[in-house]
């Protein structure tokens, strides 16, 4: 049960908070919870959103960027070094 005590004491945001965190509306965050797409918590009738939760939501809709190497198969792992593309642990 530490790890609930753990998680309830993290900061909690207000969905104005969260929102702006986000760069989004409040009635971005508000459907959101509608829809029971990102973890709240309500705290008597206020409805609070945990810094993790954020950060859970945000993973959950993170991308992988995918190339075809030289073999003509999908690979993922491109950055940007140098204003150019080039797969990862190659230097330009």
């Amino acid at each position: 049960m530490t790890s609930r005590r753990s998680q309830t004491a993290a900061v909690l945001l207000t969905v104005e908070a969260a929102a702006e965190r986000l760069s989004t509306s409040p009635r971005f965050i508000r459907r959101l919870i509608a829809e029971r797409r990102i973890e709240f918590v309500k705290v008597g009738r206020h409805v609070r959103i945990s810094e993790s939760a954020l950060h859970d939501f945000i993973d959950a809709g993170r991308y992988q960027i995918r190339y075809p190497g030289p073999d003509g198969r999908m690979r993922t792992g491109r950055r940007l070094t140098g204003g150019r593309a080039t797969p990862t642990g190659r230097s330009s």
